[in-house]
Order: structure tokens, then sequence, then C-alpha cells
């Protein structure tokens, strides 16, 4: 599974402008140009289907984005499954499986195995395990809207992350955003009609995983330039077949834990068609998020790719609102609502320069 979303957007510690947060993540060959040159200059005048390819990247990254959340749920609560570990289980596999199909075929070029590598990324892992092993419970037990408002609490501890660990400093516009987005999560659970506080507590440790991947990965990327082949940092394309293989095991000792080893081929809903398509698209996003997500970024500015995924969490809200039929109310809307439009307010804040 590839949490993009949301999940590995980082790069190395430093002071320099938060847009470069998210470019970093491209090749070398790929990286930001030129200060005064945009990033998509080259592409700009590229068309796809009559219409500019910034737009059809966009597209795909909203689709993948918002289809893996909707999957996601859809495996998990609409079908007699009680075993969403072996799920993730599944996820991930199938993406390893995808990811060396691609690469053997040409497509992409992923850095080669490296065991020094792998010790090095071993503790990203663990709390990469730890962030989609949360976020699938949470999932389960949250309504997407609600589990979509609860996820910008995030942004709070990593911006916390931010001024603790590596001393950056944000201005007003951010923190005024951030109170806003606690604020309405905070109304959003008083109001919430269908409230499941262990599906809360889980998002908020998936919260806390979240920040810490984020705020780790940043020094963990710098740290492994010296052991690839090319002295340069992990693709994107890498890292998602580093974390994939490498969650595999740890995946397989909690499913153990949790006893979904034993029953699990007798899963009803593993004789149900219908959940096994779920299962498989769900899968076949999740590997697609990297491509569309790094597509995207390649096109248009960090700034511009991170508003788009804030925006693209409204649609995900009220589509969730009405295919699991979540019990609402005029005031949890609303609440929700603004929580999504402060996160929109975030993105642009967080873009501007502090002023000194």
């Amino acid at each position: 599974m590839i949490p993009t979303r949301k999940l590995s957007q980082t790069a190395s510690p430093r002071m320099g402008e938060d847009k470069k947060d998210l470019e970093s993540l491209l090749p070398r060959s790929q990286e930001t140009p030129p200060k005064g040159e945009p990033l998509h200059a080259q592409e700009h005048s590229r068309l796809i289907l009559g219409l500019p390819v910034q737009l059809v990247a966009g597209a795909a990254y909203c689709a993948a984005s918002a289809s893996m959340v909707l999957l996601n749920k859809a495996t998990l609560s609409s079908f007699d499954f009680n075993a969403p570990i072996a799920l993730l289980f599944f996820q991930c596999f199938v993406c390893v499986i995808l990811v060396r199909a691609c690469s053997l075929l040409g497509f992409i070029k992923l850095e080669p195995w490296s065991f020094k590598i792998a010790q090095v990324w071993m503790p990203v892992n663990l709390i990469f395990v730890g962030m989609i092993w949360t976020s699938f419970f949470a999932l389960k037990n949250l309504g997407v809207p609600m589990a979509t408002v609860l996820k910008n609490v995030t942004n709070l501890f990593t911006i916390v992350g931010d001024y603790l660990l590596y001393g950056k400093v944000y201005g007003a516009g951010v923190w005024a955003s951030l109170a806003l987005m606690c604020a309405s999560a905070l109304c959003g659970s008083i109001t919430d009609l269908a409230f499941d506080l262990e599906g809360y507590l889980w998002q908020l440790v998936n919260c806390l995983f979240t920040a810490s991947y984020s705020l780790y990965l940043r020094g963990v990327m710098d740290r492994v330039v010296a052991l690839t082949v090319n002295k340069t940092r992990l693709d994107e394309f890498s890292m998602v077949y580093y974390n994939n293989v490498l969650s595999l095991p740890l995946i397989a000792v909690l499913m153990w834990w949790y006893g979904e080893v034993h029953g699990l081929l007798e899963q009803p809903a593993l004789r149900n068609p219908v959940f096994l398509v779920a299962a498989c698209a769900s899968s076949l996003v999740a590997f697609s998020i990297s491509f569309a997500s790094l597509w995207f970024l390649s096109t248009t500015t960090a700034t511009s790719y991170s508003l788009v995924g804030s925006l693209n969490k409204i649609p995900v809200a009220v589509i969730g609102l009405v295919a699991f039929n979540v019990p609402w109310s005029l005031e949890n809307l609303a609440s929700i609502m603004v929580g999504l439009v402060a996160g929109i307010v975030f993105v642009k804040a967080k873009s501007q320069p502090v002023q000194k």
C-alpha cells in the first residue's frame, strides 16, 4: 500500500522554502529548475487528448487519491471481512509485484536492492507500517468525512515537530489555519452522530505516526544518499519498493499477533466476488498513486500539488457521506466543511514567506 497520501511527501532537513518539500522527491534529473523558472516550464505546451498535461496529471492524481480512500472504506466496512491486516498485507504484496514488473519492463528504474540501505531504512519502515496499519483501523471505525477532517491534526503535529527538531518558524496565517482545523475537528467530534471513540483514538495515533514518518524521513533520505548507486536521494518508486518489501514481514507478524492467520481462508468475504474485485482494485489504485503523484508533481509546483490535494478532500468527504450512508447533522456537516476549507487556507499560508 502506498499512502501517498498523504504519505511520503518530504525532503531533507533544511531551512529553505517549503515548496521544495515535495519537489525533492523527484529524481535529480527532474529536480527544481533554477530560481525564476517554473518547474513545469518545459511541459507547459504539452497536450494529452487536447487537454493541458497539468490538467490530465492533476485529474489522475485526484482520481487515484479519492479512489484509494473510498475503496479501502468499502472493503473494510461493507463486507463481512474481519482481517484488515491481511488486506493490508495483500496490498503491499501486490505493490511489490507491480513495482518489480514495471522495473523489468523498463517503465521505471529502481535503485538496486542493498542491505545497507535496508538497514538505514528500517526505522522509517517501522513508522510506515504503524502509519498504514492505524489508518486502516481508523477508516474501518470512522466515516470518510470525519476521518478526512481529523487527518488535518497531522499538520499540527508536523508543524510542532518542525519547530522543535529543525527550528522552522511559520507565520501567523499557518497557526490561525491550524487553530481553525483543530476547532473544526473538535466541533465535528462533538456533533458526530456516529461517534466512535475507538475510531477517534486510532485516527489520532495515525496522525502521530504520519507526522513522525514525515519528520524522520527527512534525515534518513540524506543518510541514504551515500549508499545509492548514483549518490542521489531515492526516487519515489524506490522508496515505495523498499517500504513495501520491508513491510511484508512486519505486517505478517501483526497478522499473527491479532490472530488473523488462523481461519483467514474461511472468511466469508473471500467467497464474495464483489469483495475480491474491491480488494484487487484498491491494491492497483494504491500502486497507481505513486505514478500519478510523481507525474503531477513533475508538471506543476509543490504548492499547487498540495493545494489540489486539499481541494480533493472536499469531494471525497461528500462522496463518502453519501456512498456509505453516514448519519449527519447540519452542525456536523458545517464543522467538516470548515475543516476542509481550513486545510486549503493552511496550504496557501504555508507557501507564503515568513515576515521577519
